[in-house]
C-alpha cells in the first residue's frame, strides 16, 4: 500500500488510519498471526494503532496485549495473570529517559554516578531476565534518547555526572546485554529521535498534557521502524536488491554515452553521489542481500558500464545479470525463478517512475521504492528497512558466494545427459546431526524464512528451538550441505516429537500436544511438526539425507511410525505430495487441504540417498 511505504506522510496516517486498515485487511487473507504485548512506560494506545497498519503491510496480523500506564516492570515481575495467559510471542517494551528514575546530581563522585548506572541497569536487567524465564520470546526494547536540554551545555557528554554521558553509558550496557543474549533486539529510538529532530520529537507538550514519549507526529516513524524489527524476527525480511543501470548504479546511459562519459567517481558532485550509493549497495552483500541487475540494455553494455575503473561495484558482485529488452517485469519473475526465491522477496530500484509503475503492477509482492533523486537513494532505501538485521550469521555473510556457487553448478549439470551423474560430480557431503549450540540461530532464523519448501510452516523463535534441543521428548535434525562449488551451510531442519497414534488429532486441527496431551514414555510414533529446506539446494537430494537420519534416529528410540503433516500455505504448493516422494501413505486430506500421511518404517530399511556422503552424530555414513 503506497501510503505506508517509505517515504510516507505520517499525518495522513494518523489521520486515516481506520480506512487504511480496513483496506489492508480486505486486501489478502494469508496473515500470519502473532501475539504481540507492548508493555509501556508511558502512552502506548497511538502506537499500537498504527504499529498494526505496518504489520499488517507486511503480512502479520497483530493481536495486542497492552499494560496499564507505566506498569511494564510490574506486569512481568508480579506474573499479571492476563500477560500469563496472553502468552506473547513477542514482547516490546516502550520505554525512553522518562522513565530513568535517578539521574546523577552534578555534585556526585564518579563512583556514586557508577552505583546510579548498576542500579538503573539491573531495574532493566531483572525484567529481562524474568521474561526470559517465563514467557522465553523475543523482545524488543527501546535505548534511550537524548534529553532535551542539556545542563552542561556541550560538556554534558564529557562529565560522568552530564545525563547524555549517563545515558550513553546506559545505552552501551543495553547493547552490551543483546550482543550476550539472543532474541533480544534493540530499538534504536536515540538514533530515531535525532535523525527526526530532537527538538520536535521530544516536545515536552505532549509527556505534560499525554504522557507520550514522543511527539504525536512522531509516531508512525516510530511505529514503522518498530514493525521493521518484528518482520524481521518472524521472517518476513526481503532477500534480493534487482538494479537497474542507467541513472540507477551511475549517471548517464551507457549505451549512448559510452562507459567512458559515465558520471560516477569524484570528479563531480552527482558522480560522487552514485559512488556512494554504489558502495551501499555492495554493503549489503555483508549481511546476505543478494544483488542482481534487471537493465534494458545490450549485455556487453552493461559490463562495460559495471566494469569502469571509478566504480565501486563490479560484475562479480552479482548474482544475476538481466541486461537485454525483455520488459522489465518478465526479468524479475525469472529473476525470482532462478534463484528459487517468490517475487515477493526482491526489491527493484529503478530511477525511471514508468518502470517502477509497470513492476509494482506486475511483479506481484516485489518492492519498488520512490527512491527519489540519485541523493535521497540511501535513505530512502535505509529507512525503508527492507532487509532489516535481527541477526547476522556466517551463512548471512556468504549468501551471495552460495548463489553464485549454484549458477556454477546450472552450468555443470548441463554437461550431463544423466542427472544423477551430475549429482555424483558435485562431490557432496553433508553434516546430519541433532541441534547444535553454535547453529541455533541460524536454525531459528530458517524456521522463520523458509516458505516455499516447508510442511508445516511453523515458526521458532531461537529459545523454542534450544529448548525442543535440550528435551528428550523430540528428534531435531539440521542438515549442511557443501560441495566442490562451496559450502551451503545449514538448508535443512527436521523437528519431530514423540507420541502415541491418538496424537493425530490434535495436529489434524493444526495444534501441537503439551506435556499433559502425550508422554514421550512408550511413545511409538514420531509426529513431525516441522521438515523445510533451503530452496537453494533443492534436486540435490538433500531430502533423501534427511529422511535417512530421522529414520535412524527413530530405530535408535525404538520408534516404528512417522507421521507426516502437510498445511497448505500461499506459498508452500511445490511440497504437496513431499511426503509421497518419501514413501509415506496419504491416510486423510481434510476440507482445508490438510493431509495427513503414515509411514512404517521396515525392517529392512534401505537409505535413500545415494549421493551425498553424510556425516553424523556419531559416523560417517558414506553414500
Amino acid at each position: 500500500m503506497r501510503e505506508l511505504e517509505y517515504p510516507f506522510d505520517g499525518e495522513l496516517i494518523l489521520k486515516k488510519s481506520k480506512r487504511l486498515r480496513r483496506a489492508l485487511l480486505e486486501e489478502r487473507s494469508d496473515f500470519l498471526e502473532k501475539r504481540i504485548a507492548v508493555l509501556g512506560g508511558s502512552t502506548t494506545h497511538d502506537i499500537i494503532r498504527i504499529l498494526e497498519l505496518f504489520l499488517l503491510e507486511q503480512g502479520i496480523r497483530p493481536v495486542f496485549y497492552e499494560s496499564e500506564y507505566a506498569q511494564y516492570w510490574q506486569d512481568v515481575m508480579f506474573d499479571n495473570p492476563e500477560l500469563v495467559s496472553f502468552a506473547p510471542d513477542l514482547i516490546f517494551i516502550h520505554t525512553s529517559n522518562r522513565n530513568i528514575t535517578t539521574w546523577p546530581a552534578v555534585s556526585d563522585k564518579t563512583e556514586e554516578v557508577e552505583a546510579l548506572l548498576a542500579e538503573q541497569f539491573a531495574h532493566f536487567q531483572a525484567m529481562w531476565e524474568k521474561i526470559a524465564e517465563v514467557y522465553r520470546c523475543p523482545v524488543i526494547q527501546n535505548n534511550f534518547e537524548y534529553p532535551f536540554y542539556r545542563l552542561l551545555g556541550n560538556q554534558e557528554g564529557v562529565y560522568p555526572q552530564g545525563r547524555i554521558s549517563f545515558i550513553n553509558s546506559l545505552n552501551e550496557k543495553f547493547y552490551q546485554y543483546a550482543r550476550e543474549h539472543g532474541n533480544f533486539y534493540i530499538h534504536d529510538i536515540n538514533y530515531l529521535s535525532a535523525s527526526y529532530g530532537l527538538d520536535r520529537w521530544a516536545d515536552p507538550l505532549y509527556w505534560h498534557m499525554y504522557k507520550y514519549a514522543c511527539c504525536m507526529q512522531a509516531v508512525p516513524v516510530f511505529a514503522h521502524n518498530l514493525a521493521n524489527i518484528i518482520k524481521s524476527v518472524f521472517g518476513r525480511n526481503k532477500k534480493a536488491l534487482v538494479l537497474d543501470l542507467d541513472n540507477t548504479l551511475w549517471g548517464g546511459v551507457v549505451g549512448d554515452d559510452g562507459p567512458e562519459n559515465l558520471e560516477i567517481g569524484q570528479e563531480t558532485p552527482m558522480g560522487q553521489a552514485y559512488s556512494e550509493f554504489q558502495g551501499y549497495v555492495k554493503a549489503q552483500k555483508d549481511i546476505g542481500v543478494m544483488l542482481t541487475v534487471n537493465s534494458k540494455n545490450e549485455h556487453d553494455n552493461a559490463l562495460a558500464g559495471l566494469h569502469h575503473p571509478e566504480g565501486v561495484i563490479k560484475p562479480e558482485d552479482f548474482v544475476l545479470i538481466k541486461a537485454n529488452w525483455e520488459p522489465k517485469s518478465e526479468n524479475i519473475n525469472a529473476i525470482a525463478r532462478e534463484l528459487n526465491i517468490l517475487p515477493d522477496a526482491l526489491v527493484f530500484v529503478d530511477d525511471n517512475p514508468a518502470e517502477r509503475e509497470i513492476v509494482g503492477a506486475q511483479s506481484t509482492g516485489t518492492a519498488v521504492p520512490e527512491i527519489g533523486t540519485p541523493e535521497q537513494y540511501i535513505r530512502v532505501l535505509d529507512h525503508s528497512g527492507f532487509f532489516e538485521v535481527t541477526s547476522l550469521s556466517e551463512d548471512d555473510r556468504k549468501r551471495n558466494e552460495m548463489y553464485q556457487a549454484n549458477m556454477a553448478r546450472k552450468v555443470q549439470q548441463e554437461r550431463f545427459a544423466d542427472y544423477r551423474e551430475y549429482l555424483l560430480s558435485l562431490e557432496m557431503h553433508g553434516t546430519i546431526r541433532s541441534f547444535e549450540a553454535v547453529y541455533m540461530a541460524r536454525i531459528a532464523q530458517l524456521t522463520n524464512k523458509s516458505n516455499q519448501f516447508n510442511l508445516t510452516t511453523r515458526r521458532f523463535t531461537q529459545a523454542q528451538i534450544e529448548s525442543f534441543a535440550a528435551d528428550s521428548e523430540y528428534i531435531t535434525r539440521y542438515g549442511k550441505l557443501e560441495d566442490r562449488f562451496g559450502d551451503n551451510g545449514v538448508v535443512s531442519v527436521v523437528i519431530g516429537r514423540k507420541g502415541t497414534l491418538a496424537d493425530t488429532d490434535i495436529y489434524r486441527r493444526g495444534e501441537i500436544p503439551d506435556a499433559s496431551d502425550s508422554a514421550a514414555s512408550g511413545a511409538d510414533v514420531l509426529h513431525l511438526e516441522l521438515w523445510l529446506m533451503s530452496c537453494r539446494v533443492l534436486k540435490r537430494d538433500m531430502e533423501y539425507a534427511m529422511m535417512d537420519s530421522v529414520v535412524e534416529a527413530c530405530r535408535e528410540c525404538g520408534i516404528g511410525t512417522i507421521m507426516g503433516y502437510y498445511y497448505p500455505t500461499a506459498k508452500n504448493a511445490m511440497v504437496k505430495a513431499f511426503y509421497q516422494t518419501m514413501g509415506f501413505e496419504r491416510t486423510e486430506e481434510t476440507d482445508t487441504g490438510v493431509t495427513i500421511w503414515r509411514y512404517e518404517i521396515p525392517a529392512d530399511y534401505e537409505n535413500k540417498n545415494t549421493v551425498i556422503s553424510v556425516k553424523s552424530t556419531s559416523k560417517d555414513v558414506p553414500s
